[in-house]
């Protein structure tokens, strides 16, 4: 595939409406299924079914930059580290690469961190549309007892973050308590109010891929705006058979409502040939309406230095050091 995606762009994109979710349908849950063996199939043959060359290949890439939610979640975090990392978001490839790239106002799509540094975050991100994305409700486990996590998400929407990934409880994917999931990705989603959504299943402590697809089932149907693969934190994160599972259930969900769901794949994802495998899948499942920032973000922070040193190779005819790309 070499199709070019539409050219990024800074300007103002229309906002993309909210899903409001909908009533629990069970039955619908009970019919979900997943082949698993026709998606890893699937998967397996795609790296070497899809091509993407040249001046197409530094079009997606740069789609890409302006999809990744540039991240760290560390312990050691301070807010000098924060600073550079929104600094790599403002900039996030070198100015001389992009003026020869004619794009000279990218940006990622958001900068993601604890609650702590949501302060210094935006305090570094003032003047820009960058969003600030803050993790809560007790991540990476999402064991803290159930009030603290709503007051985590209001605390950090009070404290400006325009978008929250949540953790849901994998004991009631586990144990099949569909009610108690849909019940508590509704309250997460009224404690965030105006601040978008995104819902981190953990898809690696799941167990089968039938549990993925009815676990963001559900988190859709109770109003999530993204459904994100993981916390980055679990021994398995993003996958290719976990993405075209949670694909096809956003597909089939904007089918039967209308609403449109993003989807974010996080945790090793760290090269820019990866980069391109996934946002193929998402335009061969998809449509290419779902490769905006609105629909679509990398939850990374090594990827950009990787796909920053692909660009230069495109410009330059030569490979550079990973150190001439700073991450701030």
């Amino acid at each position: 595939m070499d199709t070019v995606p539409d050219q990024t762009t800074q300007l103002p994109l229309a906002p993309q409406a909210r899903n409001p979710g909908m009533g629990l349908d069970l039955d619908w849950i009970g019919r979900v299924q997943a082949n698993t063996s026709a998606i890893e199939r699937r998967c397996a043959t795609l790296p070497g079914r899809r091509s993407i060359k040249k001046d197409h290949q530094a079009a997606w890439l740069l789609k890409a930059v302006s999809c990744i939610d540039l991240t760290t979640l560390s312990g050691d975090d301070t807010p000098g580290r924060v600073a550079r990392l929104c600094a790599k978001a403002r900039q996030p490839v070198r100015p001389d690469l992009l003026a020869a790239l004619d794009l000279p106002n990218l940006t990622t799509g958001a900068v993601c961190v604890y609650h702590d540094m949501i302060a210094p975050a935006r305090a570094a991100l003032a003047g820009t549309t960058i969003p600030v994305a803050a993790v809560s409700t007790g991540f990476p486990a999402g064991l803290s007892p159930f009030h603290l996590r709503v007051a985590e998400i209001e605390e950090s929407v009070a404290a400006g973050a325009a978008e929250i990934d949540i953790v849901i409880s994998r004991r009631h994917v586990l144990t099949g308590n569909w009610q108690a999931l849909y019940d508590e990705m509704q309250a997460f989603r009224r404690a965030c109010g105006k601040a978008h959504v995104k819902a981190i299943l953990a898809t690696g402590e799941l167990g089968t891929l039938r549990n993925v697809a009815r676990a963001s089932l559900i988190c859709m149907m109770a109003g999530t705006d993204f459904i994100k693969t993981s916390t980055g934190k679990e021994p398995v994160n993003a996958t290719l058979p976990v993405t075209l599972t949670m694909l096809r259930t956003i597909r089939d969900y904007h089918q039967a409502t209308g609403h449109r769901v993003g989807y974010k794949p996080a945790g090793g994802i760290s090269k820019a040939k990866d980069a391109l495998i996934y946002m193929t899948l998402i335009r061969e499942e998809l449509g290419r309406d779902w490769l905006t920032p609105d629909l679509f973000r990398f939850g990374a922070s090594s990827l950009l230095t990787d796909i920053e040193r692909q660009l230069d190779h495109h410009v330059t005819g030569a490979y550079s050091a990973a150190r001439r790309h700073p991450m701030g």
